[in-house]
């Protein structure tokens, strides 16, 4: 027996253009091929296969299908000799093939869930009423109607209970909706509401093309107070850690192109498909993940990190490159001009620009060696030092042993530092990592013992706890208001990857130890949103008071009295600013707190 995902990952990997151009002269026409039906008599093509979605269809005799029904159709097969069939053609080695019947799959509700809410959602936008204002911004953006409807995309009315209503009218189960996240609850009184308003809507495919989740992008960009992007949680067919925006239409133009591109957000994907990027795919709102990575492996071994071109997007492309390596694929680094993101570019520049872009694009360890170098970390004995343990963590990402020993041959002729040299302290990292990942193995002993607990770890802790904290964490502080710099380097880690479950191979070894400790803590923490809301307004305060008191030694230093007038007045500002946020009495954290004598140390 072989469950039903090996079948999935035979019609994934199968190319449908490959196998039925077996049979027939496929023509390409835009983006789906056609010819003279391969099952009945006819003059004229009526017969297209659109790869995007891996169906046929005979607009002639009405047959269609998917790879699997095609092979059964043509060669008279039964559904277990197709997808041996095609598995062979595909590359996948199977053992004895059984598809258990769809009715039997205990998700099922959820995936008819998710299917009415898209039809919903794409009704939404399609309407001449409801959808204007959505059709506008996405002709702004340069998305027209045929890649809206190639995508699925829709809008979410901003309506509090809009598709609620309509769900309720169907007869669907709003304990489901709550299950795959299309409402959500209210804290005061457990009142579901529609958890996407005012937003274009963007569904997120498996594989198979069902509709597992969704992302929303928020239109009016006067909303400060919600996130600009907005993701269906984690459920029983939603892992996004395990998915990959776009694949399910971009795979099998990433096998023919031999690389993938993979971009930010949804956003990118779909604007880099509508001019003509077929290769594209995204991340669901984290770093990329392992198993991510493996997905792309399984199409193409190139692949093209597209991101932006700030100092955020070169830190996620740099971590999405050690993740590639560590399975073997070979990233590239794509550079943008300054301001400029995957969309801007190619909607401003165009299309042969950003290939230019593309066609300049270097190998994960040139790109850092040459920043390292514009940044002059080959000067000196010490910054020489730096730009070896900034390099280490990439040469010990590669998995591939060929291209490990380019790397350590590189790095040595740039640094100085001897061949040998680098081995041992990839031998000593590797070792270190071996002894800490050991079963009941001890810990280094060298690292300091993590503080209990104060507001910055407080604030860490609810957000490994309950990741929807993390995005709420990143609205309201930056990494610099944390004053332990161990938090701070895990701070920043969450934000770039709200799933991290470990600490990343690059990371600090005390703040890696900390993480570890707060992911590992049996901690529950009740009245969560007080305790964070506290927690936050603990930090910022504290923030505050180190601006002030900063402003204080300037004012007694000044001579000037314009420049003295000028700091009293922006200390006026902050003062007020802290007494907004001081309230009279921390009553749920300093509560919390004293619960237990051992969190009273702050960082």
């Amino acid at each position: 027996m072989i469950p039903d995902e090996q079948v999935e990952e035979v019609r994934a990997r199968a190319d449908i253009v490959e196998l039925v151009g077996e049979f027939v002269s496929l023509k390409k026409v835009g983006r789906q091929y056609k010819a003279n039906c391969p099952f009945h008599e006819e003059r004229t093509p009526s017969f297209y296969v659109t790869p995007d979605k891996g169906f046929y269809k005979c607009f002639g005799c009405g047959k269609s299908g998917d790879v699997f029904s095609f092979v059964m159709e043509k060669l008279g097969l039964d559904f277990v000799e197709a997808v041996r069939y095609v598995a062979g053609r595909a590359g996948v080695e199977l053992r004895e093939v059984s598809r258990q019947r769809e009715e039997e799959d205990p998700n099922a509700p959820l995936y008819e869930m998710n299917a009415f809410a898209q039809a919903w959602f794409r009704e939404r936008l399609t309407d001449p009423s409801t959808g204007a204002g959505a059709q506008a911004y996405l002709r702004n953006r340069g998305i027209d109607a045929s890649t809206a409807e190639r995508f699925g995309l829709g809008f979410a009315p901003d309506e509090w209970r809009s598709l609620r209503d309509a769900a309720a009218k169907h007869g669907m189960d709003e304990e489901l909706m709550v299950e795959v996240g299309l409402l959500a609850r209210r804290e005061r009184d457990n009142e579901p509401y529609d958890r996407f308003r005012g937003r274009i809507i963007f569904p997120i495919e498996a594989l198979s093309g069902k509709v597992i989740a969704f992302g929303g992008r928020i239109i009016a960009e006067d909303r400060k107070d919600a996130p600009k992007y907005l993701n269906s949680p984690e459920s029983p067919i939603y892992h996004k850690s395990h998915n990959l925006y776009g694949l399910s239409w971009a795979r099998h133009s990433i096998r023919r192109e031999e690389s993938a591109i993979v971009v930010e957000g949804y956003m990118d994907v779909v604007s880099l498909a509508a001019h003509g990027f077929e290769n594209v795919v995204a991340p669901l709102g984290t770093a990329l993940t392992t198993e991510q990575a493996k997905l792309l492996g399984r199409y193409a071994q190139r692949v093209f990190l597209l991101f932006d071109s700030d100092a955020a997007g070169l830190r996620a492309t740099f971590r999405a490159g050690d993740t590639l390596l560590e399975e073997g694929l070979h990233p590239a680094v794509v550079t943008l001009p300054a301001g400029e993101d995957p969309d801007t570019m190619v909607r401003h520049a165009g299309s042969d620009v950003l290939r230019t872009h593309l066609d300049d694009a270097l190998d994960v360890l040139d790109r850092k060696l040459q920043i390292l170098e514009q940044r002059d970390f080959f000067t000196s004995i010490e910054r020489t030092r730096q730009a070896v343990d900034r390099l280490l963590p990439t040469l010990r990402a590669a998995a591939d042993p060929t291209l490990r020993d380019i790397y350590v041959a590189k790095v040595a002729s740039r640094t100085g530092v001897r061949r040998e040299t680098l081995e041992s302290e990839l031998k000593r990292a590797a070792g270190a990592t071996h002894a800490r990942t050991e079963a009941g193995g001890p810990r280094p002993t060298s690292t300091p013992r993590v503080p209990r607990l104060g507001a910055e770890r407080a604030l860490l802790l609810i957000m490994t706890k309950s990741r929807d904290f993390v995005e709420r964490a990143g609205e309201r502080l930056g990494p610099e208001d944390l004053v332990d710099s161990a938090y701070r380097a895990i701070f920043q880690a969450l934000l770039d990857d709200p799933d991290l479950r470990s600490p990343p191979s690059s990371m600090d070894p005390v703040a890696a130890e900390r993480l570890r400790e707060i992911l590992e803590d049996p901690e529950e923490i009740g009245h969560a949103s007080r305790v964070f809301e506290d927690t936050v307004a603990r930090i910022r305060v504290a923030t505050l008071d180190r601006r002030i008191e900063a402003l204080n030694r300037r004012i007694e230093s000044a001579r000037d009295e314009a420049e003295k007038l000028a700091l009293m007045e922006e200390k006026t500002r902050l003062s007020g600013e802290r007494r907004e946020l001081a309230p009279d009495d921390w009553s749920t954290t300093a509560r919390w707190l004293r619960a237990d004598p051992n969190k009273q140390r702050d960082r």
